[in-house]
């Protein structure tokens, strides 16, 4: 009792300190009838039946068993009751596909390429997609989409969401989740709440002020409610509103119960993050039920057999049990999985054509062009007969980001592949910087006893062996079989070194040195958010993990790999069976190795009279955070030189976040693709070409340095002893940059075309609790295209609280034949001029003279029209 009563004051004082004092509409809230029919089936249930419907299978930590008896289940299984008629629920992970270990899927780009696109028409054609294809994969609940507003530029996951600002994410994913669940999947929003940086995510304190919370973080989260989203899932961090309270997400009455539930009148249930009640420091406890949370995946630590002890004691009432099956069986019942009348589950290979398509659609029209100096872009037809490209991720697609996220894609080609197609011939290639390596060789590596090689030891069976190059079917080593080499590897040169891994068909791990805790390096295949573990596979489609390590010449190191044949990796490029053989290569980049493969690259393009292109890339993933906005892997090295070598480079850039660029001003022309999923070589091909007008907007802001960015101190990011002090309060993203009238490389919804557009005529008029803003737009330029025209609102004149300078408050993107003009009209209602007021506790409108401004991107620096108005609402 004493743990119970603990938790429940330290939920009432931080309701209390935040002064969100909802109490009759929680009440409410808390009993939300159900239907006659789910009431009867509560009543017959037993009440192991209705805890085993509270949490997941899983034992343990051991991801890959779920206990599905037809093993369906992608990530997550609810046994369901049989005997009642309840069907088993099966969860799988997004955003950007219905990702599964043991199937392929569409992959769609990244969320923030959809952002981009300022589009919500499209983002309900994305969540289509997804819809259709997890429930043709038998999964019931999808554990997307992300809404976690980017804060942090470095944070990891940044490449999963939809922008830094509120308005933006909470259009998009309104739409987006209507798509999802018009095809019969619940839809699941994350992460709730303030869940914005990977470093210490398990534990830290988002300590956020109560206006940037409900004004930043929370509208997105607001506007799933309003789409009647089936689920919430609450996030790893702990929250402290002003400071005060620092209970977790998924034990946070003030959240789950006074803000979510009656606040908001959300009706459906509320599950953890996998893993998310393991509290630090705190045992077994199930009393996070009464905060308002329903289910805890994928295991039962908290809700599995303390939860049933702590009813037979008395401690927990069986009413609040009752009350989160009955949110479940509500959303059940919704979706027609009570009733024997779920639509038909459709054949992956019946809708890959059309997903392809929507996935080619999302990539193109999320592209955005930064740069453009004097028309270097689209290529000419005579561009592609003299064409040089550069880089490894011209070879290599990037598809998506890491983590809970990475899909299994259909099918892909590199952008080298489809430029290629394009132009009819072959396109001269170099990689700049060579991601794979090459084997190890013999010559570096020697047996305890120092024989040449490494000594393998195989079922019982030891040998010495040259090296570790065994890719390839022919050379692959059989079905179950389980490998060790060892030996030591001595250092030709001084410098850094790249050691890989190249993995197929298996699983493997490498330790060099002791391989200990000691800070020794090594790799391990499948390692779920292993920081070693790369994205972007390998030229031959094999999987990497690498890790770089500073060697003296002549220093020699132990060495140990082992190999397991058929040993699945979850987040692996492909899928792996039991019985496939195992390919592994031991490879690695000298510092000679490097040094060539850059000055090779920069004297080829030093001599090419045409243009070049240079593929760059970052590789966003859950679990870690950036150590900086730079490019990984010397890529602004190699940029910095090509650009000076050559005046008409063209960047392509595959990144899930804002990076620096101190080539920028260099380079002729930058095109942001994002990670582009499955179809975005095509789409890259086709902008690049001209086939397809660029129309993309930037959802995030791009600094100059890292040191213009709100996050200012330690404190700030990534915390200093588990708190992360949002001290820049309202000012995230834009709202930073035009307040403290920093200059940003590139503005939040800037994006160019290769046509021009002009505003005119605004007119601004009062409607029923709001404002109509009216302009034209026309296409002044000479080819048909799509602008996203932006409203924004300044902050009032004397306002009595602090202010952004500007925020969004509308857009609209409107596609014009070249000369075409076209009126826009958007409606801003009250909510746009109002504040969240810390003393009532509620939106008030801030009466008062406001400045309407209609720009193409925050900076409001080019086409760009303004007007005054005097509020009265």
């Amino acid at each position: 009792m004493k743990k119970q009563n603990t938790f429940r004051q330290s939920a009432i004082a931080a309701a209390v300190t935040a002064l969100i004092t909802l109490t009759s509409q929680s009440v409410v809230a808390q009993t939300n009838p159900v239907s006659d029919k789910i009431t009867s089936l509560i009543a017959q249930m037993t009440l192991d039946e209705k805890i085993s419907f509270l949490h997941g299978t899983v034992q343990g930590f051991d991801m890959a068993n779920q206990h599905d008896p037809e093993n369906k289940a992608a990530v997550g299984f609810i046994p369901g009751v049989k005997r009642l008629g309840i069907p088993a629920l099966r969860l799988t992970d997004g955003p950007a596909g219905a990702r599964h270990p043991m199937h392929l899927a569409t992959a769609m780009p990244s969320p923030v390429a959809l952002a981009a696109s300022f589009d919500p028409a499209l983002a309900e054609q994305y969540g289509n997609v997804i819809g259709v294809e997890a429930r043709a994969l038998d999964q019931d609940i999808l554990l997307s989409p992300m809404v976690n507003i980017v804060r942090t530029p470095q944070a990891g996951r940044n490449f999963e969401t939809l922008g830094e600002d509120p308005l933006l994410a909470g259009k998009l994913v309104a739409s987006e989740i209507k798509g999802i669940q018009d095809k019969g999947l619940m839809a699941t929003v994350k992460h709730f709440a303030a869940n914005n940086q990977e470093t210490d995510r398990g534990t830290g304190v988002s300590v956020v002020d109560e206006r940037t919370l409900q004004e930043i973080y929370l509208p997105a989260f607001e506007q799933a409610v309003k789409a009647d989203v089936a689920s919430f899932m609450c996030s790893y961090n702990r929250l402290a509103i002003d400071g005060k309270g620092n209970d977790y997400s998924c034990a946070n009455e003030m959240l789950l119960t006074d803000i979510l539930r009656g606040q908001w009148g959300y009706k459906g249930f509320v599950m953890t993050d996998w893993y998310a009640t393991l509290f630090e420091g705190k045992a077994p406890d199930p009393t996070p039920i009464k905060a308002g949370l329903d289910m805890e995946m994928p295991s039962g630590f908290f809700f599995g057999e303390p939860l049933k002890q702590a009813v037979t004691k008395g401690d927990i009432p069986v009413s609040d049990i009752d009350q989160a099956v009955g949110r479940i069986l509500t959303q059940m019942e919704r979706f027609h999985m009570l009733d024997g009348k779920l639509p038909a589950r459709a054949k992956m290979d019946d809708v890959a054509a059309e997903h392809a398509a929507i996935a080619l659609k999302t990539a193109r029209e999320g592209a955005v062009l930064l740069k453009n100096r004097q028309s270097v872009l689209p290529l000419s037809a005579e561009d592609l007969n003299d064409l040089l490209i550069i880089g490894s991720t011209a070879q290599v697609p990037v598809i998506g980001g890491g983590g809970s996220s990475h899909v299994k894609a259909k099918k892909s080609i590199s952008p080298l592949q489809a430029l290629n197609d394009v132009a009819g011939k072959a396109q001269t290639a170099i990689l700049g910087i060579d991601l794979d390596g090459t084997a190890i060789p013999m010559s570096a590596l020697k047996t305890a006893d120092g024989q040449s090689g490494l000594t393998r030891k195989l079922k019982n069976s030891t040998i010495t062996v040259a090296n570790i190059d065994l890719a390839g079917e022919k050379n692959a080593l059989p079905a179950y079989s389980k490998v060790t080499w060892q030996g030591m590897l001595t250092a030709p040169e001084t410098g850094e070194y790249d050691i890989k891994l190249h993995i197929r068909g298996g699983a493997a791990t490498l330790k060099l040195g002791n391989g200990d805790a000691k800070g020794e390096p090594q790799l391990n295949s499948n390692g779920f958010f292993a920081t070693t573990n790369r994205l972007l596979p390998s030229r031959e489609g094999m999987d990497i993990a690498s890790f770089r390590i500073l060697l003296k010449k002549g220093e020699q190191l132990p060495l140990t790999v082992t190999g397991s044949a058929g040993e699945a990796n979850m987040l692996s490029n492909g899928i792996t069976s039991p019985d496939d053989p195992l390919e592994i290569r031991m490879a690695w980049v000298t510092p000679s190795q490097r040094k060539a493969e850059l000055q090779k690259a920069v004297a080829a393009a030093k001599q090419h009279k045409g243009k070049v292109l240079v593929f760059a890339f970052n590789e966003g993933t859950e679990g870690q955070d950036r150590p900086s906005l730079a490019l990984p892997d010397g890529q602004d090295e190699l940029l910095s030189a090509i650009t000076k070598a050559n005046q008409n480079t063209v960047v392509v850039l595959n990144t899930g976040d804002p990076v620096t660029m101190p080539w920028a001003q260099k380079a002729a022309a930058v095109l942001q693709m994002w990670y582009s999923g499955q179809e975005g070589a095509m789409a890259t091909a086709d902008i690049l070409t001209g086939k397809v007008n660029p129309s993309g907007k930037l959802p995030v802001t791009f600094p100059v340095t890292e040191k213009d960015t709100p996050l200012q101190t330690a404190e700030q990011f990534p915390g200093v002893k588990g708190r992360v002090n949002y001290s820049e309060g309202l000012l995230v993203g834009y709202r930073w940059y035009d307040t403290k009238a920093i200059k940003p490389l590139f503005a939040f919804g800037h994006g160019l075309s290769y046509t021009r557009f002009k505003y005119s005529a605004p007119e601004v008029k009062p409607i029923t609790d709001g404002y109509q803003v009216s302009f034209t737009v026309s296409n002044t330029g000479d080819r048909d295209g799509t602008d996203v025209s932006q409203v924004y609102l300044g902050a009032a004149a004397d306002a009595p609280i602090p202010m952004a300078a500007k925020s969004l408050a509308g857009f609209e993107k409107v596609t014009l034949a070249k000369g075409e003009s076209k009126t826009v009209s958007l409606q801003l209602d009250k909510r746009a001029f109002s504040y969240w007021d810390v003393t009532t506790h509620g939106w008030k409108v801030l009466q008062g003279k406001r400045t309407v401004l209609i720009c193409d991107s925050s900076a409001c620096d080019n086409n760009k029209l303004q007007t005054e108005i005097e509020l009265n609402l």
